[in-house]
């Protein structure tokens, strides 16, 4: 073969999307990764794959963190020896890195109404989140939400699923050493769903104050709500792109 072959047939660049696979919606990530990769118009082939591992880390190019427990996988990573790599992927390496419920948890710099003793983070987002802000389990619901950083694709509501899903209650101060900017609120739920008083018709009530639902810091996104549990690949096409976009 010759040079100018060569050239004129490079290999496929392989971009290798990790997701944190301890506990929680891995798989379902992982399916509407592969999903929305086949819709998308690259050069680049993405490759979706399980992390367990520093070692399976470090093949990633990008990382999803993904609803679940917080504590539960703030501690198995930590067992695992995940804890320092994480952090050093997403406030070193900066890779892109998108956690959705218990993952935005995991990448906010602090977190309210955490279990005695509190948890560790890994950090990322200049936030503080509330957990369990909507309430228990029982209190799970489905919202169709507006998300402008969509464009186009999101001229139909996404359907946001929450369930024991926390909120952006504070932005706190971006100076940190290596922080990349600030933080851009990118959609907020409409009003919060309040759960209704003992003895009080079960219907919800609402304010005007709206929560923050989803929130981005240089590489780094955070979500409310569980896209994953979804079968619309909207989001995960759309930061398959960003992703792309920053590499």
């Amino acid at each position: 073969m010759t040079a100018h072959s060569r050239l004129a047939n490079p290999p496929t660049p392989t971009v290798v999307v990790g997701v944190l696979a301890l506990q929680g919606g891995f798989a379902e990530h992982i399916n509407l990764v592969r999903r929305a990769a086949a819709h998308l118009q690259s050069a680049a082939h993405v490759q979706a794959v399980e992390v367990r591992t520093p070692a399976e880390l470090d093949r990633c190019d990008a990382l999803i963190i993904p609803g679940g427990e917080s504590t539960t996988i703030s501690l198995v990573a930590a067992q695992s020896g995940l804890l320092e790599p994480l952090r050093r992927f997403v406030k070193v390496l900066g890779k892109p890195v998108w956690g959705t419920c218990a993952g935005l948890i995991l990448l906010s710099d602090e977190a309210n109404a955490t279990k005695k003793g509190g948890q560790e983070l890994i950090g990322g987002l200049a936030v503080r989140v509330h957990r369990n802000h909507f309430g228990r389990q029982i209190e799970s619901f489905e919202e169709g939400l507006d998300l402008p950083f969509l464009g186009d694709d999101g001229a139909v509501p996404f359907p946001g699923v929450f369930i024991r899903a926390p909120v952006v209650e504070d932005i706190l101060s971006p100076a940190a050493p290596g922080r990349k900017g600030g933080v851009a609120v990118l959609a907020k739920l409409p009003g919060r769903l309040d759960k209704a008083s003992p003895g009080r018709s079960q219907a919800s009530t609402r304010d005007d104050s709206g929560d923050v639902i989803a929130v981005r810091q240089g590489n780094v996104l955070g979500m409310s709500f569980h896209p994953e549990l979804t079968t619309d690949p909207r989001i995960h096409l759309w930061w398959l792109r960003e992703v792309l976009h920053q590499l």
